[in-house]
This record gives structure tokens, sequence and C-alpha cells, in this order.
């Protein structure tokens, strides 16, 4: 739950920064009170042990979760949308982690046919099952690495992405759920990702544009940052299939039913009761934005 080596001075002070964190949080009216220790150590973590910075990230966590109700309300494992995703995409923590204490995360599309895909629907089981490692791992890492497989990634996914939900995704991933990015690999990169990629790029924060790496398909460049044995089996690794890593993450989240559905209203923040000194000009961001890239004519 503590970072590597800490001392027992360390370890205490961590411990009076969670009770200055849970002592503030139930004197903050708009925000839910019900959280769990190892999600506001994760806070702590993840914001260095600043308290204050801490306090703003918990803040935009929650407000941005009940500003996206497609994303954070009606999660039912046992959905049929929700086992579709199960189906035709892989979403997987790698069991073991780099020698540097990071977590690496292989998300891919298993199969070529965009027609399954629902990227609302695909989201918010991506959420689910961060929500999972957020609240029940207990081994903090010190960093996170994802790696996007885009083997099965055509032109054709230009035309699922949702702009609104776009922008929410990043606007979370980026700056409100409790990680440390280090690296992120986009895997198979076929010759048109530049085209995917212009319309993620204005809503890439400079940092995070600067730890994407390009890996062009049957390359090996890959394990020049991630140890190729801490990979599946299916990559030339270690860890286990695929199919085994991804029922046993499957199985977890179907465990945690009940949390997914009383959650719904449990995280949730109260707009009215918030204090005017508690305003953060980040929130009119995840305002709506109108229309997708349904109708976009592709050169």
């Amino acid at each position: 739950m503590f970072p590597p080596r800490a001392m027992p001075d360390q370890e205490v002070q961590y411990n009076r920064d969670l009770v200055a964190i849970k002592d503030w949080l139930s004197k903050q009216p708009h925000l839910p009170h019900d959280v769990e220790d190892i999600l506001l150590r994760r806070f702590l973590s993840s914001c260095k042990y600043s308290l204050e910075r801490t306090k703003r990230t918990i803040d935009f966590f929650f407000t941005i979760r009940s500003t996206a109700p497609e994303l954070f309300c009606n999660r039912d494992p046992w959905a049929p949308e929700v086992r579709r995703v199960f189906e035709i995409t892989d979403m997987i923590p790698l069991p073991n982690k780099t020698k540097e204490n990071y977590k690496c995360f292989i998300y891919r599309l298993n199969t070529p046919d965009l027609d399954l895909f629902h990227f609302i629907d695909a989201v918010k089981t991506f959420f689910m099952l961060a929500d999972t490692r957020l609240t029940e791992d207990d081994d903090i890492p010190a960093g996170e690495i994802p790696i996007f497989d885009s083997a099965n990634v055509s032109l054709k996914f230009i035309g699922k992405i949702n702009l609104s939900v776009l922008r929410k995704y990043m606007l979370y991933t980026q700056e409100a759920i409790p990680i440390r990015l280090k690296q992120v690999h986009i895997i198979n990169a076929p010759a048109y990702i530049g085209k995917i990629h212009a319309i993620l790029k204005p809503f890439i924060k400079t940092e995070v544009a600067k730890l994407i790496k390009f890996h062009e398909p049957n390359s090996t460049t890959l394990y020049k940052d991630i140890p190729q044995e801490l990979l599946p089996n299916e990559y030339g690794g270690q860890a286990g299939s695929i199919e085994q890593i991804k029922r046993l993450w499957i199985k977890r989240i179907e465990s945690k039913r009940d949390w997914f559905i009383k959650n719904d209203k449990r995280w949730e923040v109260d707009e009215g009761l918030r204090p005017s000194n508690c305003r953060d000009e980040r929130t009119d961001k995840v305002k709506d934005l109108p229309g997708s890239f349904r109708s976009l004519a592709l050169d």
C-alpha cells in the first residue's frame, strides 16, 4: 500500500496525510464521503503527496464522473452491451510490473468487424475495469503504461467516435484518474494511424503527447521499453494467454456487480451544495460538445 522501501517515519506521515484527506472530504458538502481508503491513497500517491493537489484532483474526479452518466451510471457487468464489449475487446492489466514498479495494460479490439463496436459502451466498460483496479488492488504502482494494439483498427473507427464522450474520456484519464502515466505505446500502427491521431490530438495534453510512441506492425521496438517476458504469450511473452488474464479480470468485475449498481448514486456530486471557494475552471471543460464523427467524410 506504500511506495517501495518506505521507512517507518514515512509510513506515519502517509497515514497522517490519509487522515487529513478523509477529514477534509468529510467537510465537503457537495462531495461523496463514502470513499475507499485505497482509492484515497492512490490520489495521494499520484499527486506526490501534495495535499492541495490531492484535494483538487479528488474534486475533479467526482465532478467529471457526475457530468458523464452515460459512462458511470447503469453499469451492470451482466448487461448485454457490457458482455459484448468483453467479447470483442481484450482489456487486460498485465500480472507483473517493470523493474521501475510500473504497471502495464494492453487494450485491443480482437475483431476487425467494427460494426460490433460501440464507442460509449467500450469506454464505460473500460472504466468499470479501471474502478475495479482502483478500489481493490492494494499494491499501488509507481506508474502506468498503457499499450494500445491497433492491428484491427481501420479508418472506419473514426466514424464510431463520439466527440463529447471522447473529450470526457481524455479529461478523465489525463486529469482526474489517480494514476501516474509514464509511457503510452501504440503497437501495430497502420499507415493511416496519423488520421486517427489527428482526431485525438486536440484533447491530448502536451506532457502526455511526449509520452506516446508508435510502433510499426511486426516490429520489436516495444521491447526497448517493455521487457518482452512481461507480455502475454501472444506477444512472445511469459505472462500467460490473453484469454486467461482476461477471464480473471472479467470474474473480478462480475464479483463487484453490487458495488457498480449501488455506486450510481453513491459517488454523485451535489452542485447545489458546492461552496463558492471550491469551483474549478476545469469543470467548464466537461460540458457536452455537439455531434460526433459519424458523418465525417474520409479521404
